[in-house]
């Protein structure tokens, strides 16, 4: 029991982890037609960020969190403006090409300057400890992540269906012509939207550093992960995002669990069997 107690809190966790960084990379690719491969990219420099703030400079937790995600979105903003913006509505390849592109030259700068070794986040007190739930303790750091998918999850929905950007951003989505005719900043809508999924990858990769650790080839390493993740719950797709990483990350830690020798075997084992039962992914949308 206690065993499958600590597989549900860990897949739980996990889960989440990949929610908060690959719903960003859902955003962009779902309703902005923009396949960012270099999305993992602005998670790795946001954990870069938040390990100096909070090692080097001794700044805590939450501070080191908000300054690597004002951060990530500051360096975001001129890619956004003279990179990105040159390929929306740009046929796929073109957008695969731009993006990978772009990832390999955040490693290079990475390792040239800050070397191949890890970086970690210090966790506060607070997190660092276990938490009682009576009938079992449970790592603080844990409950909060799982916290913060939950928290983005409602607001992220809320946000796309229920406020005037979210209105804007799905009429622009739909047919970008007709909402800049009748006066909406098509341009500024994207790049909001741009911002806040970079901020989301910036958000994943500091609070999911302990399970997905912050390092030069980190963008690379988890490329693929990302990718099928978010092919997996449908792009665009929020609840399908939710389920698609809830799933994923159950398999994903039974497995590590239980056989870990197989490494990601049954992580992309249950990918090609969900892909081929659900081509768009499980709440995909027609394009």
């Amino acid at each position: 029991m206690q065993t499958i107690l600590s597989i549900a809190i860990d897949a739980l966790a996990f889960g989440m982890v990949l929610f908060i960084i690959c719903i960003g990379l859902s955003l962009t690719m779902g309703l902005m037609r923009v396949v960012n491969l270099a999305h993992g990219a602005f998670a790795m420099i946001a954990g870069y960020i938040a390990s100096y703030a909070a090692r080097d400079l001794g700044l805590g937790y939450a501070v080191a969190i908000f300054l690597a995600i004002i951060g990530t979105i500051i360096i975001s903003i001129p890619l956004e403006r003279f990179l990105y913006r040159r390929i929306y509505g740009s046929p796929e390849l073109t957008q695969v090409l731009m993006t990978i592109g772009i990832t390999f030259c955040v490693i290079g700068i990475t390792n040239y300057f800050f070397g191949p070794t890890l970086k970690t986040i210090p966790l506060p007190q607070a997190l660092s400890q276990p938490v009682d739930v009576g009938f079992r303790t449970i790592a603080a750091h844990r409950l909060f992540v799982i916290a913060c998918g939950a928290v983005v999850a409602g607001g992220l929905w809320y946000l796309i269906e229920r406020t005037s950007f979210g209105i804007k951003l799905r009429a622009t989505v739909d047919n970008a012509a007709m909402s800049d005719a009748l006066g909406v900043r098509t341009q500024v809508v994207y790049a909001i939207s741009f911002a806040i999924a970079i901020g989301l990858a910036a958000l994943g990769g500091v609070v999911g550093a302990e399970f997905l650790p912050i390092e030069p080839y980190y963008a690379l390493r988890y490329m693929v992960t990302f990718l099928v993740v978010v092919s997996v719950g449908g792009a665009g797709s929020i609840p399908g995002a939710v389920i698609a990483c809830l799933l994923l990350g159950f398999i994903d830690t039974t497995g590590r669990y239980l056989m870990p020798e197989f490494g990601n075997f049954f992580f992309y084992a249950a990918v090609i069997l969900i892909v081929c039962l659900f081509p768009r992914g499980f709440l995909g949308r027609a394009q």
